[in-house]
């Protein structure tokens, strides 16, 4: 009974550290949120999320949608390294009202469920 007690503490120990492996990524913004703030429609409506790969392992960015066309969200397409960082470009089309929009990162990253990020943006376009 002893050793099967250690033998499972071992187990759930090197699943636990294996589970901790891989590519992180980490967001700059806070909440994973840009806030546009109040802008008028002359800007350009380009802003960036910028991250960082925290792990130890290649991050791949696979996908990066929203579900509205008027965002085009631009990704990188190289592997990010670990300790490097990289970028993820969103332009809004600038239409007058409030900015509540959602853009779905699909990643190699251990750190999300699924590698799946959530990043959103808001704000007033006046």
């Amino acid at each position: 009974m002893k050793n099967a007690a250690s033998f499972i503490a071992v187990l759930l120990f090197s699943a636990i550290s294996y589970a901790q492996n891989g590519p992180k990524i980490e967001f700059a913004a806070p909440d994973n949120t840009i806030d546009y703030g109040k802008i008028s429609k002359s800007d350009n409506g380009l802003r960036s999320f910028e991250f960082t790969n925290t792990g130890d392992a290649p991050l791949l960015i696979t996908g990066a949608e929203s579900t509205v066309s008027s965002i085009i969200v631009t990704k990188p397409s190289a592997a990010i390294q670990p300790g490097k960082k990289g970028k993820i470009d969103v332009k809004y089309n600038m239409v007058a009202g409030p900015i509540r929009k959602t853009i779905t990162v699909e990643t190699n990253a251990v750190n999300y469920p699924d590698g799946r990020v959530a990043l959103k943006i808001k704000g007033e376009v006046q």
